[in-house]
């Protein structure tokens, strides 16, 4: 369970059909608005339900893609269907109304053994809820929708007012013609580990960054980048960090303004900073 009082934006997977012979509107813990097709999945899929879009993944009970719309519609208003997961967010009159909601959340998780991600900002609390498989990939499934109806109802108890139009994710796409030549770097410099790769998409497990998946496109000579990601690190890691990404195949472009910020480039060029507050005014 991830409980933060930080402003941040909620990674997670992405949605739309999965080419199948047998259902081609699976929910995948893989999949974006720009892509048709899933190459490598987590584990797994038994179609247990072709009428009411259930699969099983392990012990794992998925709900499709069609299936959350239209529990959505038939009951959880509350909630919109983003890349990875459902999510909702409620506006809170003070923060320790919030709090006493986060709390009555967290009970209701517990004792369902699920493990949802909230977050108690400025006047409202945001919820996220998948169930993370064995290799890291992300799924809404029963239990999930399960425990959206008890949130809902706590949140009606706790006097809050439902915002889903104002939820958002936020996922990085980058382009490449071999995404196993640069998803490692990729998933080091953002995760601290090369192997947070789940399919071609970067998650990280605990959500701190938005994740990034790499969308096909045939070989070029890189283009002129347009913009680039600062990646703001404790100052104490940050070397470290640069060395895993490195060791991923990375390399150093410009470390002459270090500890302030180091560039780093992925095997096909393109650049992110790595920043600390070190040597700053």
């Amino acid at each position: 369970m991830l409980i933060s009082s930080r402003p941040g934006s909620l990674a997670a997977d992405r949605s739309v059909g999965m080419t199948s012979a047998t259902d081609s509107k699976l929910s995948s813990p893989l999949s974006s608005p720009h892509r048709t097709t899933i190459g490598r999945l987590d584990g797994d899929l038994h179609h247990v339900a072709p009428s009411v879009g259930r699969w099983k993944h392990g012990a794992m009970d998925i709900v499709s893609t069609p299936d959350i719309l239209e529990a959505i519609a038939t009951g959880l208003q509350d909630w919109r269907k983003l890349a990875q997961p459902i999510v909702a967010r409620y506006r809170t009159p003070d923060p320790v109304r919030g709090a006493a909601f986060v709390a009555a959340v967290a009970q209701a998780a517990v004792t369902v053994g699920q493990d949802p991600e909230i977050r108690l900002g400025r006047g409202v609390v945001d919820l996220a809820l998948s169930t993370a498989g064995d290799k890291g990939g992300r799924w809404v499934t029963a239990q999930d929708i399960e425990l959206a109806r008890t949130i809902s109802k706590l949140a009606r108890e706790h006097g809050l007012t439902a915002l889903p139009g104002e939820v958002t994710q936020l996922e990085l796409a980058l382009d490449t013609a071999d995404d196993t030549a640069v998803s490692p770097f990729w998933s080091a410099l953002l995760t601290g580990a090369p192997d947070h790769v789940v399919g071609d998409t970067v998650l990280d497990p605990t959500n701190r960054v938005p994740s990034v998946w790499f969308q096909a496109t045939d070989a070029h000579p890189p283009p002129r980048q347009r913009w680039h990601i600062d990646l703001w690190l404790a100052p104490e890691v940050a070397d470290d960090r640069i060395a895993a990404a490195v060791a991923a195949g990375g390399t150093v472009v410009d470390a002459s303004e270090a500890p302030s910020f180091t560039v780093l480039a992925d095997p096909e060029g393109n650049k992110v900073c790595v920043c600390t507050a070190l040597d700053r005014d």
